[in-house]
């Protein structure tokens, strides 16, 4: 599923070179769920973008389904972004001025061809987290934690073959925290690929597989 081959990525900060990946070698196979842990300036943030096909390394090679991103056109990773991979963030990212329902459909708008019965898959993703009765609400009008199922159900829509997740329960309490990696578990059990981004040991506990980083490389993985 996901192959990286030694991958740097090196940005210029106030006129410094900052290397936040140095030479980072790391497989998931497809199926698995994996936590990439590490403490502040690790790499995560980095690595996650380099996945999400959001960035690309300065060196070395990544390889998404046996594509390598490198050789891909900005169109066609865009492509891969919004059709094989699903995000999930700390923050929600929910437009305040539309409904849940209209939120959860927002992934139609950059597909140039939207699958058909995606209306229908909206309505039954919602059924699944919960807010099957709220489809209609403002983000305002929800919880936290509602809030960010929304955004799973959002990520979802699309039937991603990947699905990442940055911090999801960072801004969240203890019970709606347990509620949304209760959900991730789920998707996992559906046969989904899972990454779960975060700082958090006991979240990163109730992954299968460890990924720790340290100072842009990988410092430990429970798999090896």
């Amino acid at each position: 599923m996901i192959e990286l081959d030694a991958v740097h990525r090196r940005y210029e900060m106030n006129g410094q070179a900052v290397n936040a990946l140095a030479g980072v070698d790391l497989k998931i196979a497809a199926g698995e769920f994996v936590a990439i842990t590490g403490a502040s300036g690790s790499g995560k943030s980095s690595l996650l973008n380099i996945l999400g096909c959001l960035d690309r390394p300065t060196r070395g090679r990544y390889l998404i389904e046996g594509r390598d991103v490198a050789a891909l056109d900005d169109e066609a990773a865009s492509d891969i972004r919004n059709r094989r991979i699903g995000f999930v963030f700390q923050s929600f990212h929910l437009l305040p001025r539309l409904s849940v329902m209209e939120n959860v459909l927002l992934p139609l708008r950059f597909n140039r061809e939207p699958p058909p019965g995606s209306v229908e898959r909206a309505r039954e993703l919602l059924a699944r987290v919960g807010l099957g009765e709220r489809s209609e609400h403002r983000p305002s009008e929800l919880s936290g934690g509602q809030q960010q199922r929304a955004a799973i159900a959002r990520a979802l829509l699309l039937r991603p073959a990947l699905l990442l997740a940055d911090e999801p329960t960072g801004n969240l309490d203890s019970k709606s925290a347990a509620d949304v990696l209760d959900l991730i578990e789920e998707v996992h059990d559906g046969g989904q690929t899972v990454v779960l981004v975060t700082h958090d040991r006991d979240l990163a506990a109730r992954a299968p597989r460890e990924v720790r980083l340290h100072d842009g490389k990988v410092d430990h993985d429970s798999a090896a």
